[in-house]
């Protein structure tokens, strides 16, 4: 149905947050002479997303915020506070800062030092402390890089590289009850080996990632794209993908992964995994516009991607990746709010209310190599968003599908991350009668920090004009890890 324009009552359905929404805008920097505010460009978005991460989301001591505002326990250990540190770790990269070397010693001294439970927490954490250790060259954080990954790899390898398919690991012991093996585990796996490998010269850390590598695109690779699946349930008896879940995360790493197994055995076939991988993402994974649409909850984090996209760029020459994150970035613009967080979808509002690691990492990311690639550029509207309107419509999925229709060049759905908190419930997208090419969808109870947030951004979409569109969404196929159908929104925000 068409909604209705709803101006001023907001409150009933988080009305501060989504004012915030409408209100926030990268443009509120000071003015300039004669009045004018600064124009904004990538470099200028650059430095702001340094800053955001060294003083917003950096608490001192070794630990990040995972939560601004500051509602959250800070921490040091899995992959949200993790992709900030290879945030702080891309920072330097870029620019060769001299101050990141007292932040990267400081979580060196607060990562965790031994590892039990899933079999993904450690990968992240290796990926983390050795890029701690290629900043500072501190040794305890090579020891962190090394334990954190034996702790799977080789300690307790028992425990996951079971099943009827044992080249993969169960991302909980003995599979746990779900009997799910996530790419998260196995895509982190050949990242932190092939670091490990590039630090120590230690061959065997080369071998296990090609050999990991190999499992991996015989079990999560899709059938008829070179994209990944993140999810592939073992029951002991048969292997089976969950189909088109092409989380970020993994795919940048499986990126990342080719392109440096390539430099590292010479073999160009691993090169041409990679590009074709990423030519996949750039081609499927972007909304009308092309810019790249994280359909996703929380638990997924793009930095990853938006990494691996920058080394096919500057050091592979690539024309297409290095258009990739320039475009991305373009929407992105619009998409950080006044306190400098970006939120979870580069073609969406800026975040309101609460912005956490999870959703942030990839904006930061993104910004920062566009200023490295761009930094005079300008975005063409950073004010994209500030002219929406909130329309009401609140809609709740049961059994049948349910849907709006509305005409405009963009649409955010608004509603509560975790609302029932904090995991089982997601449901399908179709936008104009065909489902989106990533089956992910929306994953709405998910929430990685266990908290409920109203007034989130639920899915962005864009198109190049205006035009009439309907988005449907229909109850999720239910499975161990992801549960049952849930969807509730409160409205969506509409661009004309």
């Amino acid at each position: 149905m068409q909604g209705n324009a709803w101006p001023g009552r907001l409150s009933r359905f988080g009305g501060a947050a989504l004012a915030a929404i409408l209100a926030a805008s990268v443009s509120g920097a000071a003015p300039g002479a004669g009045g004018t505010p600064p124009p904004v460009t990538y470099g200028s978005l650059a430095a702001r997303a340094v800053t955001t991460l060294e003083r917003v989301y950096y608490r001192g001591a070794g630990r990040w915020s995972l939560c601004v505002p500051r509602i959250c326990r800070p921490g040091n250990i899995d992959w949200g506070a993790d992709s900030l540190t290879y945030n702080l770790y891309l920072h330097w990269l870029l620019t060769g800062d001299a101050q990141v070397r007292g932040i990267m010693n400081a979580l060196t001294g607060t990562a965790p030092s031994r590892h039990a439970g899933w079999s993904d927490v450690p990968m992240w954490d290796s990926i983390a402390a050795s890029r701690e250790y290629q900043v500072t060259g501190n040794p305890a954080a090579l020891v962190k890089a090394r334990n954190a990954f034996a702790s799977v790899a080789v300690r307790r390898l028992g425990e996951f590289a079971l099943g009827a398919c044992p080249g993969v690991l169960y991302q909980e012991p003995h599979g746990g009850a779900t009997k799910v093996k996530t790419l998260e585990t196995g895509s982190n796996y050949v990242k932190a080996a092939l670091l490990l490998y590039q630090i120590t010269r230690n061959r065997a850390y080369l071998r296990q990632a090609r050999t990991q590598y190999a499992a991996i695109r015989k079990y999560f690779l899709d059938r008829k794209v070179p994209l990944y699946t993140v999810y592939v349930f073992d029951n002991g008896k048969t292997c089976t993908q969950v189909p088109r879940q092409f989380f970020g995360s993994v795919n940048g790493n499986m990126i990342w992964a080719g392109y440096f197994l390539a430099r590292a055995t010479g073999q160009r076939g691993y090169l041409r995994d990679a590009l074709a991988t990423a030519r996949a993402v750039a081609a499927h994974l972007g909304d009308a516009t092309g810019v790249y649409a994280d359909l996703q909850a929380e638990n997924d984090v793009t930095e990853p991607l938006v990494e691996a996209m920058y080394d096919l760029a500057a050091a592979g020459h690539q024309a297409f990746a290095r258009h990739w994150l320039l475009t991305a970035a373009n929407a992105a613009a619009a998409n950080v709010s006044a306190g400098g967080s970006y939120g979870r979808f580069f073609d969406g509002p800026p975040p309101a209310g609460t912005s956490t690691a999870w959703q942030v990492n990839g904006g930061l990311a993104l910004a920062q190599t566009a200023g490295s690639l761009d930094p005079s550029g300008q975005p063409a509207e950073p004010r994209f968003w500030a002219g929406a309107s909130f329309v009401r419509d609140n809609l709740r999925l049961r059994r049948a599908p349910v849907q709006f229709t509305f005409t405009g060049r963009a649409v955010a759905i608004i509603g509560e991350i975790g609302e029932q908190c904090c995991g089982s419930g997601h449901a399908q997208v179709f936008i104009d009668g065909a489902q989106t090419f990533d089956r992910t969808g929306i994953w709405q109870n998910k929430s990685s920090s266990g908290r409920r947030m109203p007034g989130s951004v639920l899915l962005a979409w864009r198109w190049p004009e205006p035009g009439t569109h309907t988005i449907q969404i229909r109850p999720g196929t239910p499975n161990a890890k992801q549960g049952g159908s849930f969807f509730h929104m409160t409205g969506y925000l509409l661009v004309r």
